[in-house]
C-alpha cells in the first residue's frame, strides 16, 4: 500500500498525538468511557443504506427524527437539521433558502470559502461587513453592529446577513445586537457558529463566568439564545461527533421551512452516511448523559491552563480579547525568537498537532475529548521548548495577514487563467484562499494589489497551501475588454 493515506493515518495513530486540532473527540478514548466501545468494534457493520428501520435523512420518521428532537431541546430552536456535508451544505443551504437569486447579502468579509461557494451558486452579489482588526497580532476579529448598519443602510436591497461568531480565533461579535438591527429592517440573519458548537452547553452548565487564574474564564453565549435566525454548528469541530458532522438549528420563525428543506436535498448527499449519523446520535447521547462532567471538566483544565501557563512559561503570551471563547488557545512566542511555525514545527517534535497557525500565534483547538493529561504534556513542551531558547531573543515574524479592504469591481463572466506576478490591477475570478483558515485572501470582484499578491507568495514559499493558485503559479482573473 504504498502512496496512500491509510498507512499514514494508521501510523499517525500508532503515535498517540495530543491533539489540539479538529475533530473534537480527540480519538477513540471518549466512545470507549462512555460506553460505545462497541460501535467502534462493528463500524463497517453499521454502514449500511437506507432499508426498513434506517430511517431517511430527506424524509424523516423513525430514528433520525429522534435525534434531530433532541438536538431541537438541547440548542432550544424550533427546528434542527443534521449535516453530512458539514457546515459547508448547511450555510449553502441556507443562503439560498434566504436570498432570492440574483440577489444581495451581506457577508463578513472573513466569512469561510462555503459561502462564496452559495454567491455562484445563486447568481448572488456580496456585500462585504469589514470586521474590527487587531493589529497587534495581524488578525481579524468582531463584526461590529455599526458595520453590519453601514451595510444595510448602502444596500437596503439586500435581503440576508451572514457573519461567523465566534470567527477561527475564537471571537465572537455582538449577535445580539446585530440581530436588533437585521430585524428592525425586516433582513434574516444567518450565522455561522461551525467554531462554537459548544456554547449552548457551557452556558447550561459553567454560566457566562467560570474562576480560574487571575481574570477567570468568561464563555461568550450563543448565537441560538441571541436572536439569530438560522445558526449552523460544526459538531466535529470541538464535540464528539465524526468529521464531517454539523447542524443547522432554525431559530425564529422568519425561516420557510420547506424552501430551507429542499435546499438542504439539493446540496447534501443522497447516500447520507450512517456512521455519520449514528456519530451524531452518540454525541447527543453523550452530552445528555455525561454532558455536565464532561463540559465542567473541561472547563476546570482551561482555567488551570491559563493559570499555569504564563506562569511556568515567562514570556509566553496568551491572546486576550473581551469576545474570546478561551476554547481556543492562542500561543505566541516570539519572545523567544519563534514565529508560529516554528512553534509548530517544535510541538510536533513532541507529539502534540495544533490547528493553525496565523503569524506569531499559534492556535490550539480543545474539544470535548481532551484530557488533562493534555494540557499538562502542552505546557512541559512550552517549557521545554523555552528552556532552549534564551527569552528577549530578536522576534521572527511571519508575514502578516493582508487585512485592509481590497478595490472592488463586478464580479467578471468571462475569465482566464495568468501568472500570479502579473495580477496587480486585475479583478479576481476566483476567490484565492489561504488554508487553513479557508478565509478568502481575494474574493471574486475584489482587485489584486501588490501587497497582497506579495503576500501570497509569502505564504506559498512557506509551503502552505493556497487554494485558487495552480501548480504554475497561475490565478484566475477576468478579462479585459
Amino acid at each position: 500500500m504504498k502512496h496512500t493515506i491509510t498507512p499514514f493515518l494508521l501510523q499517525h495513530a500508532a503515535l498517540h498525538p495530543i491533539s489540539f486540532h479538529m475533530p473534537g473527540h480527540k480519538g477513540s478514548a471518549i466512545y470507549r468511557e462512555c460506553g460505545y466501545g462497541d460501535f467502534l468494534e462493528r463500524l463497517m457493520d453499521c454502514d449500511i443504506t437506507e432499508i426498513p428501520g434506517a430511517d431517511n435523512l430527506f424524509q424523516t420518521e423513525g430514528p433520525l427524527l429522534e435525534i434531530m428532537h433532541r438536538y431541537q431541546t438541547m440548542y432550544q430552536a424550533k427546528a434542527s437539521y443534521l449535516l453530512v456535508n458539514g457546515s459547508s451544505g448547511g450555510l449553502i443551504a441556507a443562503i439560498l433558502a434566504s436570498v432570492s437569486r440574483g440577489g444581495k447579502l451581506i457577508l463578513a468579509r472573513n466569512c469561510h470559502k462555503s459561502i462564496f461557494n452559495a454567491l455562484s451558486l445563486g447568481d448572488i452579489s456580496p456585500v462585504y461587513a469589514y470586521p474590527d482588526t487587531i493589529a497587534e497580532y495581524g488578525i481579524l476579529g468582531s463584526i461590529s453592529p455599526e458595520e453590519v448598519v453601514r451595510c444595510m443602510e448602502e444596500h437596503p436591497d439586500a435581503e440576508t446577513v451572514i457573519l461567523p461568531s465566534p470567527n477561527y480565533y475564537g471571537i465572537c461579535s455582538d449577535v445580539k445586537a446585530i440581530a436588533e438591527e437585521v430585524h428592525k429592517r425586516g433582513k434574516v440573519l444567518i450565522v455561522d457558529q461551525a467554531h462554537g458548537a459548544h456554547l449552548p452547553f457551557f452556558a447550561k452548565y459553567i454560566g457566562p463566568a467560570f474562576p480560574g487564574g487571575e481574570k477567570g474564564l468568561r464563555f461568550p453565549a450563543a448565537a441560538e439564545a441571541q436572536g439569530a435566525d438560522i445558526v449552523i454548528n460544526s459538531i466535529h469541530k470541538t464535540l464528539a461527533s465524526f468529521t464531517q458532522t454539523a447542524l443547522l438549528n432554525v431559530c425564529t420563525d422568519r425561516v420557510d421551512l420547506y424552501d430551507l428543506e429542499d435546499r438542504l436535498q439539493a446540496i447534501e448527499s443522497s447516500s447520507p452516511s450512517y456512521p455519520l449519523m449514528a456519530s451524531l446520535d452518540i454525541n447527543a447521547d453523550l452530552l445528555e448523559r455525561c454532558g455536565e462532567e464532561r463540559i465542567r471538566s473541561w472547563a476546570e483544565d482551561l482555567a488551570w491552563f491559563y493559570e499555569e501557563a504564563t506562569k511556568q512559561v515567562p514570556g509566553l503570551r496568551l491572546m486576550e480579547h473581551p469576545m474570546l471563547d478561551p476554547t481556543k488557545l492562542n500561543l505566541d512566542m516570539s519572545a523567544y525568537g519563534l514565529n508560529g511555525n516554528e512553534l509548530e514545527e517544535e510541538l510536533m517534535k513532541r507529539g502534540i498537532f495544533i490547528e493553525l497557525v496565523t503569524g506569531n500565534i499559534l492556535m490550539c483547538m480543545t474539544g470535548i475529548g481532551n484530557q488533562r493529561s493534555d494540557y499538562e504534556k502542552l505546557i512541559a513542551a512550552l517549557k521545554e521548548i523555552a528552556g532552549e531558547r534564551i527569552l528577549g531573543s530578536e522576534k521572527k515574524k511571519q508575514p502578516e495577514a493582508v487585512t485592509r479592504s481590497l478595490a472592488m469591481k463586478p464580479v467578471p463572466v468571462k475569465k482566464e487563467r495568468i501568472p500570479l506576478r502579473e495580477a496587480a490591477g486585475r479583478v479576481c475570478g476566483s476567490s484565492v484562499i489561504p488554508y487553513p483558515p479557508g478565509i478568502p485572501i481575494v474574493c471574486p470582484g475584489e482587485v489584486f494589489d501588490p501587497e497582497v499578491i506579495t503576500y501570497i507568495e509569502e505564504r506559498r514559499r512557506a509551503e502552505e497551501k493556497v487554494i485558487g493558485l495552480d501548480g504554475l503559479g497561475r490565478v484566475i482573473v477576468g478579462v479585459e475588454k
